[in-house]
């Protein structure tokens, strides 16, 4: 449940990219670039934010599928491996992130590298507790 409401919490934040504009983007660590164009207008920015805010839902959803509070989807344990996996991956390989996105602070990135792991960490506790009832029925 816990690792379902964080994920909801990271799509919300972005959804308020959207509805709050660029001063959101500058303090999500979006860069100057796109606090700009959303500033500006430009569809680019909203796109990005509401294509990572689905993902992160349907990530949300999976997590609370595994806990019981929806239904089960398809691909549970699979897709929840995955899910872990990339919050932990993102969380723990800062600098070639840092160096394939140059732009953002250095604090945005050490940051966002931590939420990201400690994301990543309670979705493991969360699997790892949830694995043995995540077998097909």
């Amino acid at each position: 449940m816990a690792a379902g409401a964080l994920s909801a919490l990271a799509a919300l934040a972005h959804l308020g990219c959207i509805a709050f504009g660029a001063p959101w983007y500058r303090a999500l660590g979006a860069g100057e670039p796109m606090a700009r164009a959303a500033a500006a207008g430009h569809l680019y920015p909203a796109s990005m934010a509401l294509a990572i805010a689905a993902v992160l839902a349907l990530w949300s959803l999976y997590a609370l599928s595994a806990a019981g509070a929806v239904r089960r989807l398809p691909l549970l344990r699979t897709a929840l491996c995955a899910i872990t996996a990339v919050y932990l991956a993102r969380g723990l390989v800062v600098a070639p992130v840092m160096a394939a996105f140059p732009g953002r602070s250095t604090a945005f990135w050490w940051w966002s590298s931590g939420i990201c792991l400690a994301i990543g960490l309670v979705h493991l506790a969360g699997l790892i507790q949830a694995w043995p009832s995540l077998r097909r029925r």
